[in-house]
């Protein structure tokens, strides 16, 4: 059953009450890591001293798949277009263009004329997209190793050291954003658009999967260095090593993943 094939009718009519000073942390953290993205790749904004643009409708979308990930909106909870609009302080239209894509993702169910539903978190969803990523992931991380720009080489140096420390200070929730991060540092950096995007689509859903199981099946800090692992075998452009260390990260993910078919 895939994340949103099934939703209790028990949670249909939970609503979500607002946090609008959660929420905006989650849009000024989405509107940082852009920035710092779009940045890299635009000098000339830089040396100007104008800030890069950015984008509201992606604003809007890595907010509300941090709030998602991250259970502030949980599994069952349904949310009005309008209210998040208003817990988030963006338009409506760059709303409604996240909710699409999220609804691509698989995180939402889009009801016509009753809102948004936050779909169900599947194990048998989990377990099948690690199947993919095995393939996908280790492709895209030797080919980030030997296609990566030196920009990015140099930011995949600078996401492997934050991850470590993000470790050292047992921050879940920056150990998030920097995933995050690095798996649109690898889709930019591999030249594939076709891994690229296909490994879109599987991400969000492996991340919320993680959020919600890894304080009783996981291991934060190991995982976190693993993935860490893999940015800096990139940075030393070492596509062996980042191949190998793809495997390492999959097969413990693995292993947490089916831990929660115990419970």
């Amino acid at each position: 059953m895939a994340d949103g094939a099934h939703m209790p009718r028990s949670k249909l009519q939970r609503p979500v009450p607002a946090k609008s000073g959660r929420s905006a942390s989650h849009i000024a953290a989405a509107k940082e890591t852009l920035a710092g993205l779009n940045g890299d790749m635009n000098d000339g904004q830089a040396k100007s001293g104008q800030e890069p643009e950015l984008n509201l409708a992606d604003c809007a979308y890595r907010a509300l798949e941090e709030m998602i990930c991250t259970l502030e909106l949980p599994p069952g909870t349904r949310v009005s277009e309008s209210s998040l609009v208003k817990r988030l302080g963006i338009g409506r239209t760059p709303v409604r263009e996240a909710l699409q894509r999220l609804s691509r993702d698989g995180l939402v169910v889009v009801l016509r004329r009753h809102g948004v539903l936050v779909s169900e978190i599947d194990v048998r969803t989990q377990l099948r997209i690690i199947e993919v990523r095995r393939v996908l992931e280790s492709l895209m991380a030797r080919l980030a190793a030997e296609r990566a720009a030196e920009d990015e080489i140099a930011q995949f140096a600078k996401v492997a050291a934050a991850i470590y420390a993000a470790v050292d200070a047992n921050d879940d929730l920056a150990f998030v954003r920097l995933d995050t991060q690095l798996n649109e540092l690898l889709a930019r950096a591999c030249g594939n658009r076709f891994a690229s995007g296909a490994m879109n689509l599987m991400i969000p859903l492996a991340r919320r999967f993680w959020y919600r199981n890894y304080k009783s099946a996981g291991d934060m800090m190991l995982g976190a260095r693993l993935h860490a692992e893999i940015a800096d075998a990139i940075a030393r452009r070492n596509p062996d090593e980042a191949e190998e260390a793809v495997r390492r990260l999959l097969d413990y993910i693995d292993d947490f993943s089916r831990k929660t078919l115990d419970r």
